[in-house]
């Protein structure tokens, strides 16, 4: 099961997100579920950066358990924080909207 949490600020929003497990719901190569995580969360980190203009501080172990930790800094730039924001809750809806359809194989935990 891939087991995604979500930490969120009141004063800035989503602050970062971890995702650790695999999903199992098919042979390798061809598990939607964990393409559709994997896919939301790379191109998630992916747009903050070549977007907002945004590094996030990340980490990757694909052998023990496929971890993917992706942390968010302080932006003091407005409009950088819009689009990082904005980018941020298309992620959570996102994986909200594939947690509810495949309960499942992947849970999610947003934390405030």
């Amino acid at each position: 099961m891939i087991k995604v949490t979500i930490k969120l600020s009141a004063q800035t929003g989503v602050e970062q997100f971890e995702m650790i497990g695999h999903a199992d719901s098919g042979p390798y190569g061809q598990d939607i579920v964990c393409a559709a995580a994997s896919v939301l969360a790379i191109n998630t980190i992916n747009s903050v950066e070549q977007i907002a203009g945004v590094k996030p501080e990340t980490r990757m172990d694909e052998d023990n358990g496929g971890l993917l930790t992706a942390k968010f800094p302080k932006v003091s730039n407005r409009d950088q924080l819009l689009q990082m924001q904005a980018i941020l809750k298309s992620f959570v809806i996102g994986m909200q909207d594939v947690a509810r359809n495949y309960s499942q194989f992947i849970k999610i935990n947003i934390q405030n």
